[in-house]
């Protein structure tokens, strides 16, 4: 401040006065501020200001680590921002394959809300949600009770599943994710739906408990195909954990889709990028980042009238990760 003083030749109360909006500046004084304050690139500090004016025009996105679903969500929502005057923080975990100990949005959102933002948006919490601040969820826990925007996760992995049976696949592998997320148990829950539907018993062996991130995801897959009996088909609770499984399939020569099939769930652009191209379900990612900001902001502003949770639609994509069995061929 003292030094947009100097080169305005004012005081620095004045400057206080019209960084703050008060009144008894003259419109040349604060003309002659403003200009001072665009050519050093001035900011007053968000805290100090927050403090004051109770707002920050800032809105918060928390999530426990950066995967390229999180990348695609984060498309969405700086979109839904564009031209609003609001910014955005992004607070993560530094432990990309750590454990998702109990709490760990509730510790994040502590730090963030009120004093550094007007809201945040909480990617995959896995439990319950307090904050001084309006808060939405994507792809929360059962017990979340605040605001979410979610897709048709169960509709989506039956779907993909009932694709793999259609072209002759029984003996199909499933890689879970978190299993304390609603999206998680739905897919899930879609896949051994599908199952039964086809008259095809659930063999618990196929099925591998993963949480979505592709480290973890490689021995299981490796134990899934490693097997004397192993499935002709994997469905991955996410694209990552499916494109992981397309490289332990080339590791172990395997061909895909000619020994096995793999599919995913996402549809992430690196789905798409894949050699074979990864057959998924489409659950608009990018829109889910979206509709959350969207969301937020009317919260923050005391305006949305919409519904409590946004479920967006899954679309089944298939590309050439998948094809009949060689026996059915």
């Amino acid at each position: 401040m003292s030094d947009v003083a100097r080169l305005a030749g004012v005081s620095t109360t004045t400057v206080s006065r019209v960084v703050n909006g008060r009144y008894g500046v003259s419109a040349s004084t604060i003309a002659q501020v403003r200009s001072a304050i665009e050519r050093l690139g001035y900011e007053s500090s968000l805290v100090a200001s927050s403090l004051r004016r109770r707002k920050t025009d800032v809105l918060g996105l928390v999530t426990h680590s950066f995967q390229s679903y999180t990348a695609e969500v984060l498309k969405g929502v700086m979109d839904a921002l564009r031209q609003t005057g609001l910014d955005l923080i992004i607070y993560a975990d530094s432990d990309l394959y750590g454990t998702y100990a109990a709490g760990w949005e509730q510790r994040h959102l502590s730090r963030l809300a009120g004093t550094l933002t007007d809201g945040c948006i909480v990617v995959t919490p896995s439990g319950e949600i307090r904050s001084s601040t309006p808060v939405v969820a994507i792809d929360p826990a059962t017990d979340s009770t605040v605001p979410s925007v979610t897709a048709a996760n169960f509709e989506g992995a039956t779907a993909v599943v009932e694709h793999l049976i259609e072209l002759g696949h029984r003996r199909i592998g499933f890689i879970a994710g978190r299993s304390e997320l609603v999206a998680s148990r739905s897919r899930e829950e879609g896949y051994l739906q599908a199952l039964a539907r086809a008259g095809i018993p659930a063999d618990p062996a196929l099925i591998a408990k993963g949480d979505f991130h592709p480290g973890p995801a490689a021995p299981l897959a490796r134990a899934l195909l490693e097997r004397p009996d192993r499935p002709t088909a994997i469905f991955a609770a996410n694209d990552d954990m499916a494109l992981t499984t397309l490289e332990v399939a080339r590791d172990l020569g395997l061909s895909v889709p000619g020994d096995l099939s793999v599919a995913g769930f996402d549809d992430i652009p690196e789905a798409a990028l894949a050699e074979p191209a990864l057959t998924t379900v489409d659950q608009s990612v990018y829109r889910l980042g979206y509709e959350a900001a969207r969301m937020l902001k009317a919260l923050v502003r005391g305006e949305w009238d919409g519904p409590h949770q946004i479920v967006l639609p899954a679309r089944l994509i298939v590309r050439r990760s998948t094809a009949p069995p060689r026996a059915a061929m």
